[in-house]
């Protein structure tokens, strides 16, 4: 066994068999002491995948040059892997994450599961621009429509702009009151 196969089970760092740092993970793991125990949780099952993934390497090194003289070293192998399988089950069943089939399905067909965020974020801009288009038509109507009651009917419209004006002023004052944003936002104080 090479020094990046013996730091893969030992997770001491060097190399995992799928390109990613095991140093990484573990200064993850470090630094989730502190973070969320959901993130330690994950963290843990990360750690356990990247063992699994040692000891199916090590598993099929052994079978791949197998004889009799191998049959134990195999059977210890075998049980190994059982056994880390049923700690890395045990690991998941106590995260709670939810990934999109869609994200699923792009893996099984060789896809990067990138492209289903980019696609969402595509999507959620798209929607952006339609209901900004929306928005700017009720805008122009809402415009529109003023100018024409304005012609026809100027003392309603005069009356109209001071009631929403008067209505603007005592909101923007309930809202400093509750340290409201104008947006509806509650204002943080910084703790300095």
């Amino acid at each position: 066994m090479d020094s990046s196969q013996s730091m893969a089970l030992g997770g001491n760092g060097g190399s995992g068999g799928n390109g990613t740092l095991i140093s990484q993970t573990n200064d993850m793991a470090a630094s989730a002491a502190g973070a969320d125990d959901s993130m330690q949780k994950l963290n843990q099952v990360s750690n356990s995948i990247q063992k699994t993934l040692g000891l199916i390497h090590q598993l099929y090194l052994t079978v791949s040059t197998f004889n009799a003289a191998f049959q134990m070293p195999l059977l210890q192998r075998i049980n190994g892997l059982v056994v880390e399988l049923d700690n890395m089950v045990k690991l998941a069943e106590k995260c709670n994450i939810q990934v999109p089939m869609e994200v699923v399905n792009l893996i099984d067909d060789g896809k990067n599961p990138d492209e289903f965020t980019k696609d969402v974020i595509n999507s959620c801009i798209a929607k952006n621009q339609i209901t900004k288009g929306k928005t700017d038509a009720l805008k122009s109507l809402r415009k529109h429509l003023l100018e024409e009651l304005e012609q026809n009917f100027p003392d309603e419209v005069e009356t109209f702009r001071e009631s929403r004006a008067a209505a603007a002023a005592e909101l923007k004052r309930q809202a400093q009151a509750q340290s409201v944003l104008p947006n509806g936002d509650v204002r943080v104080k910084s703790e300095h």
